[in-house]
C-alpha cells in the first residue's frame, strides 16, 4: 500500500510537472547587430542551451539574423560554433576566388598588370561596384549549413519561427523578412552599406538593418511571445578623448543614429524579460579574425544572468517534449535531377547547362556545388552566382541565380612600372587595360592594352571560344613595341639600340583546366634597330619578320607578386622562316620555371630561366636577350648584358613581417634576400658554369593595392652595387 502510494504521488508529481511546463512562458530572442562582435550571440546561445531554455521565436538583425538564422533552421550551436572557428573570415570577405582557382586568362591580367581591381567602363564614364564585398562566398557558406530546410519558404515553418530586418535602400523603411529564401534574408539583414553590395529580394534593394532596427524587440514581441531574452552586443560609444581620426569620427556618428533607436527598443522591455550584454568591451566591428573571443564572451554574459535565466529552464524531459514538437530538420538530401538557370538569368542558360550538368543524377551536395560554382564564378564575369534546390513535378533540381557585374561587361585595368636607382636614372612605364566582355554567346572578349614609358606598347586581341563546353579558341591579334637594348662595357654605356616592332598574328589554343595554356600561332611583321646613343654612322636595321611560334604556359602560383606556394612553368618557340615573309631562318627558345614552398613565414624560391637563340650568326639586337636589375642580376645595372643566348637561376627567400589585410594601410610586408647566378653570351658555346656572374640582394617588399613596392640593394661579385627603389612585377 506505501508503495502504491509513494509511485501515486510520483505519478501525480510528474503529470503536474509536465502540466507546468506545458503551461510555461513562450520565449523569444532577440539579438542585434554588431558585425565581428555578433558572434557573442552563439556564446550566449551555448548557455541557453545547456540550461536547457526553449526558445519560439527569434528576431535578428545584421549579425544576429545570421546566428538567429541558423539557430532557426535547426541547426545546433555546436555545428554554429564549429562553422565560425572554420571559416577563415579573411578570404569570406574577399569575393575573387584564391588566385589558384582563377580561370587561366584572368590570371594572365595579374601577369601584366598591377592594380587589383577593374573598373567598369560606361557611357557615362568609369563605374565602381555597389560595394567592395559582393558576398558571393559568405553567401555559399550559409548555403550550405541552411540546406536541409532550403525547401522552406515560410519561415514560420522553421524548427523555430524567425524574423530578419534589414532597410530598403530607396526608401529608408524597415523590411521585415518572414517569408521567402532563408539565406537571401540573412545576407540582406547584414548587407552593411559600403562594405557588401545591397542584396536585390522581391525587387527591392537591401542593407543592413541595424541602419533602422538593430535591436527589434517589437518585431519579437508580436511573434506571440510572453518573455524575452534580449542580446545586445552594439559597439559603446567613444570618448572624448578617443575621438582621434576620421575613421572613429564616422563610426561615432553612426553608433549614435543607431543607439537612439536601439535605447527606443530597450524602453519596451517589461519586468520579466531578460537582457544580456556580452563584455566584449572595444572588441572591433571588423575584427572576423577573433569571433571565437566574442563566443567567449557572450557565453561570460549569459552566464551573469543565470539567476535570471533559471525560472526559464526546463527539466530534461520537458526540454526533449519542446524539442519533439519543433518542426523538424530534415537532413536527407535528393538526387539533382536537373539544372538550370532562374528566370531571371536566361540569357545564362546555355552556359549553365554546358558547364553544371555534371550535377546531374548525383546526390545534392552542397560542397560539390559550391566547388562547381566557384569555377564558373572564377570567369569573372558575374556579381554573384548563387542557387535554389527546388522540387518540380516531383523532381528535385537546381535552379542558378547569375547577375552579371553591374559595374560591367566593360572593364578598364591599369598599371605602373616606376624603378630608380639612386644614381640619376629612373625609368617608368603607364598602362590600361580595355576588356569588352560577352561579346557574343559564346564569351568573346577584346583586349586592348595600351602603354607609354620606357616602353612604348599597343596590343589588340580578340578572344573567341569554340563553345561554352570547350577550352579551344581562336585569338587574331595586333602588336606595337618598342623596347631599349643596351651595349655596355664596364658600367660605361656604349650604345643604345631603340627596337621597334608591328606584328599581326593569328593564334589557336587551347586552355588546361583553370592552371594552363597551350598556343600555336603565326605572326607577319615588320621592325627597325636604330641607335639612340652611340655611334650616329651605324645605319638604321630594318627588318621584316614572319614566322611560327608555340607555347606552353602553367600557371599555379598563388600570388604573382610575393608567392607563397605553387609553381609557374613556361616553354616557348619561335621560328622565323623565309617563306612567309622573314629575311632569314631562326629559332628561339625560351623557358622559365618558378617554384615557391612556405613554411609559417617563411618562404623559399628557387626560380631558372634561359632562352637561346639557335642561328647566333643572325641574331642581331632585335632577338638578344638582357640581364640586369632588381632579380635579374640584382648588382647590375638594367640591361648591363645582352646576347642572343642567356641563362639565370636564382634562390629566394622571403619572410612575412606584417599580418596585413586588418585596416585601411596595413599591407603584408617581408624582407628577403636573393643569390643569383646568370650571364649572357654571343656564342652558345660559350655558355658555362664557371662563366656565370654571382649576384645577391638584400630587399624590403610591401604588398600594396598598386602592386609591389621594393627598397632593395644588390650586390655583384666583381664590387658592383646597385640601389632600387621599384614599383612593379618581378616574378
Amino acid at each position: 500500500m506505501f508503495i502504491a502510494l509513494v509511485l501515486g504521488a510520483s505519478s501525480i508529481s510528474a503529470s503536474l510537472a509536465a502540466s507546468a511546463e506545458q503551461a510555461r512562458p513562450r520565449v523569444g530572442l532577440v539579438l542585434s547587430g554588431g558585425g565581428a562582435r555578433g558572434a557573442a550571440h552563439v556564446g550566449v546561445l551555448k548557455v541557453l542551451d545547456e540550461m536547457r531554455i526553449p526558445i519560439d521565436a527569434i528576431a535578428g538583425t545584421s549579425m544576429g539574423a545570421v546566428v538567429g538564422g541558423l539557430y532557426a533552421s535547426g541547426m545546433p550551436v555546436a555545428e554554429i560554433e564549429k562553422l565560425l572557428r572554420s571559416v577563415n573570415w579573411e578570404d569570406a570577405f574577399r569575393d575573387r576566388p584564391p588566385r589558384e582557382e582563377l580561370g587561366y586568362r584572368r590570371k594572365q591580367d595579374d601577369r601584366e598588370f598591377l592594380v587589383r581591381y577593374a573598373l567598369g567602363l560606361t557611357d557615362q564614364g568609369f563605374a565602381l561596384p555597389r560595394g567592395l564585398v559582393q558576398g558571393q562566398k559568405l553567401e555559399q557558406v550559409l548555403r550550405g549549413a541552411s540546406l536541409p530546410v532550403a525547401a522552406i519558404s515560410n519561415f514560420d515553418r522553421l524548427p523555430i519561427p524567425f524574423r530578419a530586418v534589414a532597410t530598403d535602400l530607396e526608401t529608408g523603411e524597415a523590411v521585415i523578412m518572414d517569408s521567402g529564401d532563408l539565406v537571401t534574408a540573412m545576407r540582406a539583414s547584414m548587407s552593411a552599406p559600403g562594405v557588401f553590395a545591397p542584396a536585390e529580394r522581391d525587387g527591392r534593394l537591401l542593407v543592413d538593418g541595424g541602419l533602422v532596427e538593430n535591436l527589434p524587440v517589437e518585431i519579437a514581441r508580436s511573434m506571440q511571445v510572453d518573455v524575452l531574452i534580449v542580446v545586445d552586443v552594439s559597439f559603446p560609444l567613444y570618448a572624448s578623448e578617443d575621438l582621434k581620426s576620421p575613421i572613429e569620427i564616422t563610426n561615432q556618428a553612426f553608433a549614435i543614429l543607431i543607439r537612439g533607436r536601439t535605447r527606443q527598443q530597450r524602453a519596451l522591455l517589461g519586468p520579466s524579460d531578460i537582457i544580456i550584454e556580452p563584455p566584449l568591451g572595444r572588441f572591433p566591428s571588423a575584427d572576423f579574425g577573433r569571433v571565437m573571443q566574442a563566443v567567449r564572451a557572450g557565453e561570460a554574459g549569459a552566464r551573469e544572468e543565470i539567476p535570471s535565466l533559471k525560472r526559464l529552464a526546463l527539466s530534461e524531459e520537458g526540454y526533449l517534449r519542446y524539442l519533439a514538437t519543433r518542426n523538424p530538420r530534415d537532413s536527407s538530401l535528393p538526387t539533382v535531377e536537373f539544372v538550370r538557370a532562374d528566370p531571371r538569368s536566361m540569357e545564362y542558360d546555355p552556359l549553365v547547362k554546358a558547364t553544371m550538368s555534371n550535377l546531374i543524377g548525383k546526390a545534392m551536395d552542397s560542397d560539390r556545388v559550391r566547388k562547381q560554382l566557384q569555377s564558373l564564378y572564377a570567369l569573372d564575369r558575374f556579381e554573384s552566382i548563387d542557387y535554389n534546390l527546388i522540387e518540380e513535378d516531383g523532381r528535385a533540381g537546381l535552379e542558378l541565380d547569375l547577375r552579371r557585374k553591374s559595374w560591367g561587361p566593360n572593364y578598364v585595368r591599369f598599371g605602373l612600372n616606376l624603378e630608380d636607382n639612386f644614381e640619376g636614372t629612373s625609368r617608368y612605364n603607364a598602362a590600361l587595360r580595355l576588356i569588352s566582355t560577352e561579346l557574343n554567346g559564346l564569351g568573346a572578349e577584346w583586349l586592348t592594352d595600351l602603354q607609354i614609358g620606357d616602353n612604348p606598347k599597343v596590343f589588340t586581341e580578340f578572344y573567341q571560344p569554340l563553345s561554352l563546353a570547350s577550352r579551344y579558341f581562336i585569338a587574331p591579334s595586333i602588336d606595337f613595341e618598342e623596347r631599349s637594348v643596351f651595349q655596355l662595357q664596364g658600367r660605361d654605356l656604349l650604345a643604345e639600340y631603340r627596337v621597334r616592332t608591328l606584328q599581326g598574328g593569328l593564334d589557336f589554343g587551347r586552355e588546361i583546366s583553370n592552371w594552363g595554356e597551350v598556343r600555336l600561332g603565326m605572326r607577319r611583321g615588320t621592325g627597325r634597330a636604330r641607335v639612340l646613343i652611340g655611334d650616329p654612322t651605324l645605319p638604321v636595321d630594318e627588318f621584316d619578320r614572319g614566322g611560327y611560334f608555340a607555347r606552353f604556359s602553367y600557371d599555379k602560383l598563388d600570388s604573382i607578386f610575393f608567392p607563397r606556394h605553387g609553381q609557374q612553368f613556361e616553354f616557348q618557340w619561335r621560328g622565323e622562316r623565309s617563306n612567309i615573309g622573314s629575311e632569314e631562318n631562326l629559332d628561339a627558345f625560351e623557358t622559365s620555371w618558378l617554384v615557391a614552398r612556405s613554411f609559417d613565414r617563411h618562404t623559399l624560391i628557387m626560380w631558372l630561366e634561359g632562352g637561346t637563340t639557335a642561328d647566333a650568326e643572325f641574331a642581331r639586337p632585335e632577338n638578344f636577350y638582357s640581364l640586369g636589375g632588381f632579380l635579374r642580376l640584382s648588382g647590375l645595372p638594367p640591361g648591363y648584358l645582352a646576347g642572343p643566348h642567356y641563362g639565370i637561376g636564382r634562390l629566394i627567400y622571403q619572410r612575412r613581417i606584417g599580418r596585413g589585410g586588418e585596416g585601411v594601410l596595413d599591407f603584408p610586408a617581408y624582407a628577403g634576400l636573393s643569390f643569383e647566378a646568370g650571364n649572357t653570351w654571343l656564342d652558345s658555346g660559350d655558355a658555362s658554369f664557371g662563366d656565370l656572374r654571382k649576384n645577391a640582394s638584400l630587399f624590403l617588399g610591401v604588398d600594396s593595392p598598386l602592386g609591389p613596392v621594393y627598397l632593395a640593394t644588390g650586390y655583384d661579385q666583381e664590387g658592383e652595387k646597385a640601389f632600387y627603389l621599384f614599383l612593379g612585377r618581378t616574378f
